[in-house]
């Protein structure tokens, strides 16, 4: 497995522990909290796609 692969898991687990985090103390719902993570697992694998070119 890559490691740069690896990083990014690693930097989602921590993103989504953080978003859970905020959420609590904002009271967002489920669906905001989705939405976020899905733009942010977007993002990531956009940026890891870049390794490639």
């Amino acid at each position: 497995m890559d490691s740069g692969l690896i990083l990014l898991v690693f930097l989602a687990f921590l993103f989504a522990w953080g978003l859970n985090r905020v959420r609590r103390a904002m009271r967002l719902g489920t669906v905001a909290y989705a939405g976020v993570m899905i733009v942010f697992i977007l993002v990531m694998l956009a940026l890891w796609g870049q390794t490639f070119r």
